[in-house]
């Protein structure tokens, strides 16, 4: 039978061992805030290039988003043809040293999508309904859904989110369109944040119950007078379990050789306001000046443009993990010259080197 003093040295040994534990998780969490505002980088070479066939005279594959699933990487991306048509392609691989063999397979063969206007998907778990999503843009933000993300053929006629441009996109946007479609939740509302290629980063909310419906509260949460600074291509992360938001965006490099690169801002809520992490050319989230290529070999590309971070899981949180930064991103070779529909994208991956973790 336990004595007394038994009892209270048992019952003091555990409270010693919760508040280590607890001590532990504040840590971690501390850390999470803390992410550090200088970042360098290691890339890849290219790991998916386009390949072309009779009825897909591809040049690009570019936009990736990424996830694992049954035990895959599964890549969903926009191509571009000779022509300048956008279209979705997918692939899969076991391991990122087999992604330059895995073969793609194109989404207009899918007739629920067809040979139309298709670009910039998003794919995310949403857990509520058990039913995978994929964002992207028709022209207006739209979403197809499956049970199976692994079969590109499972895919959903797309659907749209508003019925109508938000006024303040339209008074807002300029000569420019909405674009790049970002789509993430927390534990009540979710939200879609957006581009306008001029200057402006936008924010839209609805509930969790409500989702895929019911988008309003359209507000602009970046601005700035040059619109390369604050150009397109945004993804919003939870970092970690901190209770922590990451913002990237694209912008062009108009001080100096108009590369493309990434900004970021964190937010203590995805509702919140976005304060400077690492915004300028000087001390950039993502650059050619804090990159270099493994194994010493020369940069095969100064831009670094629209992309996803490797995620810790894969439901509507996205959540990832600040001590161990991974992207996916589309790079071109520097020389590579003519429209933007034809410059010759290539999908490579980057790892942070220092971390503040």
């Amino acid at each position: 039978m336990a004595t007394p003093r038994m009892r209270t040295f048992v019952g003091g040994l555990v409270l010693a061992l919760l508040a280590a534990v607890l001590s532990g998780t504040a840590v971690a969490t501390e850390r999470e805030n803390r992410l550090s505002a200088i970042f360098t980088w290691s890339s890849t070479g290219p790991l998916i290039s386009p390949e072309p066939d009779t009825d897909h005279p591809i040049v690009s594959v570019k936009d990736p988003t990424v996830f694992r699933y049954r035990n895959r990487w599964q890549v969903y991306m926009t191509t571009a043809n000779t022509a300048g048509a956008w279209s979705l392609a997918h692939t899969s691989f076991t391991d990122w040293s087999q992604a330059a063999d895995a073969p793609l397979t194109f989404l207009d063969a899918n007739p629920n999508i067809g040979n139309r206007y298709a670009a910039a998907p998003q794919v995310f778990y949403f857990a509520p309904q058990k039913l995978w999503y994929m964002v992207y843009q028709t022209g207006p933000p739209s979403y197809s859904t499956t049970k199976d993300p692994a079969d590109p053929g499972s895919w959903s006629a797309p659907h749209t989110f508003f019925d109508s441009e938000p006024p303040v996109l339209t008074e807002n946007k300029g000569s420019g369109f909405w674009l790049d479609f970002w789509t993430i939740c927390d534990r009540t509302d979710c939200y879609l944040f957006f581009s306008d290629d001029n200057g402006h980063q936008y924010r839209s909310r609805t509930t969790l119950a409500e989702f895929p419906n019911g988008f309003r509260d359209t507000e602009i949460v970046l601005a700035e007078p040059n619109r390369f600074d604050l150009f397109e291509a945004s993804n919003v992360y939870r970092l970690g379990h901190s209770g922590r938001y990451l913002m990237l965006v694209e912008a062009l490099a108009t001080g100096s050789d108009w590369r493309r690169y990434f900004r970021a801002w964190t937010a203590d809520s995805l509702g919140g306001t976005w304060a400077p992490l690492a915004d300028t050319e000087a001390n950039a989230f993502i650059r050619s000046n804090n990159v270099t290529f493994q194994d010493g070999a020369p940069a095969w590309t100064k831009d670094f443009s629209h992309g996803e971070m490797i995620r810790d899981g894969v439901d509507q949180t996205l959540t990832i993990d600040p001590c161990r930064l991974r992207y996916v991103y589309q790079g071109l070779d520097p020389a590579a010259t003519g429209s933007y529909s034809q410059l010759p994208w290539r999908l490579a991956l980057l790892t942070q080197t220092h971390s503040s973790c």
